[in-house]
């Protein structure tokens, strides 16, 4: 039998509200020890996922973006949504600010293989299990990690 997300997922997940301050939500990462938490609105829905690595974002500099002339016009080489995205990243002062967002979501019936290729092609390390709407666990790389230790 192939292990599903239910089969390895923590069924109790520490989750993050969108209004909350950067420092109270770094603060619970460290404390629990998880590498991200699922942001949840007022309704239980999930908005994002807030990762270290959104966290390590803000201590990056902006990279200008780079252009080249073509018929005396300056063209971008980068969009300019994503220098928006990225300052506001690195400017952020709530989890909403930072987190990322749509949260790639898989369910209860995902095989561990689709879970570890979303991990590994989208570098995502912390995804939300969905059921119906509902938040029912996270699947993180070490939930994964474990699948490889023979029982």
């Amino acid at each position: 039998m192939i292990p599903k997300a239910k089969d390895i997922m923590t069924t109790d997940p520490i989750t993050l509200a969108p209004d909350m301050e950067i420092s109270a939500a770094v603060r619970i990462l460290l404390e629990r020890g998880v590498n991200g938490a699922p942001v949840l609105n007022k309704q239980g829905e999930v908005l994002g996922v807030l990762c270290q690595s959104d966290l390590i974002a803000q201590q990056k500099t902006l990279a200008l973006p780079s252009f080249f002339t073509l018929l005396d016009g300056l063209i971008p080489l980068s969009s300019e949504h994503e220098m928006e995205r990225e300052m506001k990243k690195i400017a952020a002062t709530t989890v909403e600010d930072a987190m990322s967002q749509p949260a790639v979501t898989v369910g209860p019936e995902t095989p561990i293989e689709e879970i570890a290729n979303i991990m590994v092609d989208r570098k995502l390390y912390t995804l939300p299990v969905v059921q119906n709407g509902e938040l029912v666990g996270v699947v993180g790389k070490e939930d994964l990690l474990r699948t490889l230790i023979p029982e």
